[in-house]
């Protein structure tokens, strides 16, 4: 499957900032699963890239001088395969292990823990345990856009019982690290063709030790990953795999404006 893919970020200000500066992860991952036919990203400032630890290509970006926006524009084609069933091979030289630590917005609360002990009985994890995880989140945490913030942790998600594919992936996260499974985060974009609009989405990587690979889950839609999915970057949660983070001095109150298009190219 062929995605052609426009991402379009846009800060205004309300009066001039003086400085920006924006790490970016924006450019799909070349691995297993996809490969980029071609992309680009349009961004001013000056620029440096480099790979993180997670094997995410990174560009740091700042904007020096007076600047009432700051517009990140990534748009190209991916190439996605089909037939992998949800299962992604490991690669890099980081350990799986590095994903079996609680961050932050991971963190298992005691409602957490107890809902870990009633998925993944001994501390396996199985296909069909997996399964169950997709359907207990899911239930535990209904889809609301706009329920949360980005700040928010997987302990609030589940007291509050609604979220986004953020919040569902790091409660999924959260039960996993509870059970001693390592499990990460995954930000990139979902081609749904019954969709009123493109977006871009988040979903888990969860290790199978009996099979030594990932097993990759849109827990959101309650199925594995397919070559509907582009893979962005990937992170022990948001924090670590999030395509735009920045910080700026000056210009008063800010309005930011994302919009999202993802076509299956492969059909034009």
């Amino acid at each position: 499957m062929k995605l052609h893919i426009a991402h379009r970020t846009t800060y205004s200000y309300a009066a001039p900032a003086g400085y920006s500066i924006q790490l970016l992860r924006l450019t799909p991952r070349r691995d297993a699963t996809q490969r980029p036919l071609q992309w680009r990203l349009r961004v001013p400032g000056r620029r440096v890239e480099q790979f993180d630890a997670f094997g995410n290509q990174t560009q740091l970006v700042t904007l020096e001088g007076p600047h009432i926006e700051l517009a990140i524009e990534a748009e190209g084609v991916v190439e996605t395969q089909e037939g992998m069933a949800g299962v992604f091979p490991h690669e890099g030289a980081l350990s799986p292990l590095a994903y079996v630590g609680s961050t932050t917005l991971t963190h298992a609360s005691p409602a957490l823990d107890d809902l870990a002990r009633g998925v993944f009985e001994g501390g396996v994890a199985t296909r069909e345990r997996i399964e169950k995880l997709m359907e207990v989140v899911t239930q535990r945490v209904r889809y609301r856009s706009g329920a949360t913030q980005v700040t928010d942790s997987a302990g609030d998600a589940l007291m509050r019982g609604e979220g986004v594919c953020q919040d569902q992936a790091h409660v999924a996260i959260a039960l996993c690290r509870a059970a001693g499974i390592p499990a990460r985060y995954v930000s990139g974009y979902i081609f749904d063709s019954a969709a009123a609009r493109s977006a871009s989405h988040a979903w888990v990587d969860i290790w199978l030790d009996a099979e030594q690979h990932w097993l990759s889950c849109d827990i959101t839609h309650r199925a594995l990953a397919g070559a509907t999915l582009c893979r962005l970057a990937c992170g022990r949660d948001y924090l670590d795999a999030a395509p735009v983070r920045g910080v700026r001095r000056g210009g008063g109150h800010e309005q930011l404006d994302v919009s999202v298009q993802v076509i299956d190219a492969s059909q034009q």
